[in-house]
């Protein structure tokens, strides 16, 4: 069995290589060539802490897996990851374990190359102000991934702790754009694609506040309960999704599926769209919205990347079970 640590996973996965990793399995999920397994996910009664197991199987490239972790909301202070966890790769022809791959950059990167082909096709051709709703550790992983999808001008953000907002700037520095701190207001009237990416249990941006022909990518719902945006938001919006199953129960839909606004035949697979049997947005005023949930087998796609290319760098340890 390969054992690929964090350090390696860094090396070998790219923003590039998960992106086209990311878009392929939308592309099989939406084709019926690989399928997500139901989600366990848990608040464990300790540490505040979410856990829980996403697998699945993707019979076009031969995954098969599962990801094990959660969401410790304390380990920040402790100089940690909030988000921790494990991807196992199993052989498909006889259930031998195949390998073990640090999950927590993959599951960063990832969860940007969701969101980034979300919009790079769905956003208008002409967006140039990037809206950041949070500044948690995966925003700096968003918005590099989101500023390769267009010729962004600016970048405007919001945290619930202000405290946070330098990350956002120095993300943004890092890419030649300036930032600006807005309020809620500003954000979603000036911005053209905003990307929330909090742990919210509350809706933060409302219907009013989104001004006609944003793409909105909201990344953080994943669990029953949370909420980043207003359903009436979500009711006025073309919606996109990784799975609809998900969308609907777990993810930013499920408030609005729950209150009758939108019914789940109201939400596309963005893959539908990557395959060409969708036309995605159809003009310019129209509000999109991503609702990215977080599927297992993003993650099997990913940890498959970088056992391969460590296995071929000889950068994977191999042990016997």
């Amino acid at each position: 069995m390969l054992v690929v640590s964090e350090e390696t996973c860094r090396k070998v996965v790219t923003r590039e290589n998960a992106f086209t990793a990311i878009e392929g399995v939308f592309a099989a999920m939406a084709a019926g060539e690989a399928c997500n397994f139901p989600v366990i996910r848990e608040a464990i009664g300790n540490a505040d802490a979410l856990y829980g197991f996403k697998s699945g199987f993707d019979r076009k490239n031969g995954v098969l897996g599962l990801k094990s972790g959660g969401y410790w909301p304390g380990n920040e202070k402790r100089g940690l990851t909030n988000h921790q966890s494990t991807v196992f790769l199993f052989d498909p022809d006889t259930g031998r374990p195949h390998a073990m791959v640090g999950g927590n950059y993959l599951t960063a990167i990832r969860t940007a190359a969701a969101s980034a082909v979300s919009i790079r096709h769905l956003a208008r051709k002409d967006a140039k102000v990037l809206g950041m709703l949070g500044a948690g550790f995966q925003s700096a992983f968003q918005m590099r991934a989101a500023a390769e999808q267009r010729d962004f001008e600016r970048v405007i953000g919001w945290n619930l702790h202000p405290e946070m907002l330098p990350r956002l700037a120095e993300t943004a520095a890092e890419l030649g754009l300036p930032f600006e701190p807005v309020s809620l207001d500003r954000l979603g009237a000036e911005a053209d694609v905003i990307i929330t990416i909090t742990s919210s249990f509350e809706p933060i941006l409302m219907r009013g506040q989104v001004k006609p022909g944003t793409h909105l990518a909201c990344m953080g719902t994943d669990t029953k309960g949370k909420q980043e945006v207003d359903a009436e938001l979500v009711a006025a919006a073309t919606l996109f999704t990784d799975e609809v199953a998900q969308s609907a129960s777990i993810g930013e839909c499920q408030h609005a599926v729950a209150q009758g606004l939108i019914d789940k035949a109201d939400i596309t697979p963005v893959g539908a769209v990557v395959n060409g049997k969708h036309p995605g947005r159809t003009h310019d005023d129209e509000i999109t919205l991503f609702d990215g949930t977080g599927v297992g087998l993003q993650d099997l796609a990913v940890a498959a990347l970088a056992a391969e290319a460590a296995r071929s760098a000889g950068l994977a340890a191999e042990i016997d079970l």
